[in-house]
């Protein structure tokens, strides 16, 4: 096998590759597919898949062999000549076949972006806001009340109508144009008045109704409204209100921290409220910080992205979207045809988000580089064993596994390059 690479022409980041493959090797994988495939084969006189391959070549064509045995050939060499030539490949191979014919070389380009250079700015030094968030009493007293409110018991409001803030139980079905449209009906539904839960207006019209009160109450659906077909029109829904209640919040004292906390006075527990607020607070400050250093040095360097590198990094958002909507029973196209958006919509969405990523990517290696940046193996191997730990693997196979290794590495200097950052950084 022989491979000519040479840049392309007014393209920046991008090569071809020629590779000239020996005719031989091409029979090779010729006689390979039709030995995969013989089965697949019916000539008159022999029993299905027994043909022998001169027979096939003479009733189908050799030609019918060419695409996969391409495939065969271009899936070996293709990653030896990227691999031999020191190639950073950041896409996929746009291929160009030149010459294929049976008993002569096979002869095809491969056209693949490559990793771009960083022309890096100041990274040593950058000014940046010092961040910072105090907790005051009514941090704490917003955190006993919220959980006051997950406390509260509900009591039935008798004689009296709908208010703010009541929960309601009712039924109810909605229409559009007169006719009834799915998931517009629910009976025994539990609703709180003023949550938001519903199209605006709704809820406020069901203020002032009483117990087993019917009532028609008229809304409009907004316009970006995920139900395409609903989205701006006018709607009437049939209510019918069984029950109105309300919460009752606990007395915020000492009893209720013995019953709601692990402490024994409401001191003590605001104690513990505000030490975690700090906690949080630090946390939070924390990565603003290294967000707002990873801003500024990225802002200082330049790099032409190349769209495969950009493409990839949508591939990964939408695969690690569609894992997470996965673990709620959902599919994307069921998430997408919800919302009224095509897949070509989600991923022009993305893009913005997967550019900034991959540059922050390309500028922190580069800095990684530059500053010399590197960790150890036992720092490699106490990681290794941590997350083996956590996910509950056992620690020789955590060790022994490249893949994981290579990502603890990846991660570990990343993270030393963020410090590396701030910690050179001139916080005012």
């Amino acid at each position: 096998m022989k491979v000519k690479v040479e840049n392309v022409k007014n393209k920046a980041n991008e090569v071809k590759l020629q590779f000239t493959v020996e005719a031989k090797k091409f029979e090779e994988a010729i006689q390979k597919v039709y030995t995969k495939n013989a089965k697949y084969f019916s000539i008159p006189g022999f029993r299905k898949g027994k043909a022998p391959f001169k027979m096939v070549e003479k009733a189908y064509g050799i030609q019918i062999f060419y695409e996969d045995a391409f495939n065969e050939v271009a899936s070996e060499v293709y990653p030896k000549g990227i691999e031999d030539n020191k190639i950073e490949a950041v896409s996929k191979p746009e291929i160009d076949i030149k010459q294929m014919e049976s008993g002569k070389d096979l002869i095809f380009t491969a056209v693949v972006q490559t990793k771009p250079e960083v022309q890096l700015g100041k990274y040593e030094g950058i000014e940046i806001k010092k961040v910072e968030y105090n907790v005051s009493d009514e941090d704490v007293e917003h955190e006993l009340s919220h959980i006051a409110e997950h406390n509260a018991r509900l009591v039935t409001v008798e004689n009296k109508p709908v208010e703010k803030s009541n929960i309601v139980i009712i039924d109810f079905e909605g229409f559009a144009d007169g006719v009834a449209f799915e998931g517009g009906k629910a009976e025994n539904y539990e609703l709180e008045i003023g949550s938001g839960k519903f199209i605006p207006g709704f809820e406020d019209q069901l203020i002032g109704m009483k117990t087993d009160e019917e009532k028609d109450i008229k809304v409009t659906f907004p316009k970006d409204y995920p139900s395409g077909n609903l989205a701006g029109k006018e709607a009437t829904f049939k209510i019918k209100l069984h029950e109105i209640k309300k919460k009752e919040l606990p007395e915020i004292n000492d009893d209720f921290a013995k019953d709601a906390s692990e402490f024994d006075t409401l001191e003590e527990w605001k104690k513990s409220i505000r030490e975690k607020q700090e906690e949080d607070n630090k946390a939070r400050a924390k990565y603003e910080t290294e967000e707002a250093a990873i801003e500024a040095v990225c802002k200082e360097a330049k790099v032409d992205i190349p769209s495969g590198m950009i493409e990839t990094q949508i591939d990964n958002m939408e695969q690690d979207f569609s894992t997470r909507l996965s673990y709620q029973g959902m599919q994307l196209d069921q998430y997408l045809q919800m919302v009224g958006k095509t897949k070509q919509e989600f991923r022009d969405e993305c893009k913005e988000q997967a550019e900034r990523q991959v540059k922050v990517n390309l500028v922190l290696e580069a800095i990684t580089k530059a500053a010399k940046i590197e960790v150890t193996e036992e720092e490699i191997s106490d990681k290794v064993k941590e997350m083996a730990k956590m996910y509950g693997q056992k620690e020789e196979d955590a060790k022994n596994n490249v893949q994981l290794n290579k990502y603890v590495e990846d991660n570990l200097k990343t993270e030393k390059t963020v410090k590396y950052i701030v910690d050179n950084a001139k916080i005012k």
